[in-house]
């Protein structure tokens, strides 16, 4: 863990800072085809590594909102909040997927908080969130989400 807040206020207090970068996590054909399974996704770029290899790819790939979803375990990673009632995911302001994360690829995240501010009854963090394929030139995911803190 890299960070770990208490209450509003030092929610509030974030704003700017450089949260760093989790642990690499390799992204594995059976979490790839269980995320199909869950969004009814099955095409064979994902699900079908023989005829994926002859694909745009070289490869099967993950799906682009499965790597979006992982941001989620990867940011509890990197700060824990304490002190709140609740935590919702309140959207995202953009999306981009410049790389695709190939099956057997490990990727992580980089978080900074963009704006960091008080709201009625609690506070609102937004998070550039980049997600890193190891040694890619380009990110799997640049996204840029909002989450909100209750007292």
């Amino acid at each position: 863990m890299s960070r770990r807040v208490t209450g509003i206020e030092e929610i509030c207090a974030l704003g700017g800072a450089d949260l760093g970068r989790t642990a690499w996590r390799e992204v594995a054909q059976d979490r790839v085809d269980r995320f199909a399974d869950a969004t009814d996704d099955h095409q064979w770029i994902h699900t079908d590594p023989v005829r994926a290899a002859d694909g745009p790819f070289g490869a099967a790939i993950a799906h682009g909102y499965l790597t979006l979803s992982l941001v989620i375990p990867m940011f509890n990673e990197l700060l824990a909040i304490d002190g709140v009632t609740a935590s919702v995911n309140y959207g995202l302001n953009r999306v981009r997927f410049p790389a695709p994360v190939k099956v057997g690829e490990r990727i992580r995240l980089h978080a900074v908080v963009a704006e960091a501010e008080e709201v009625k009854g609690g506070a609102q963090l937004t998070l550039d969130f980049t997600v890193e394929i190891e040694d890619g030139p380009k990110p799997a995911c640049a996204a840029q989400a909002v989450y909100r803190y209750y007292a």
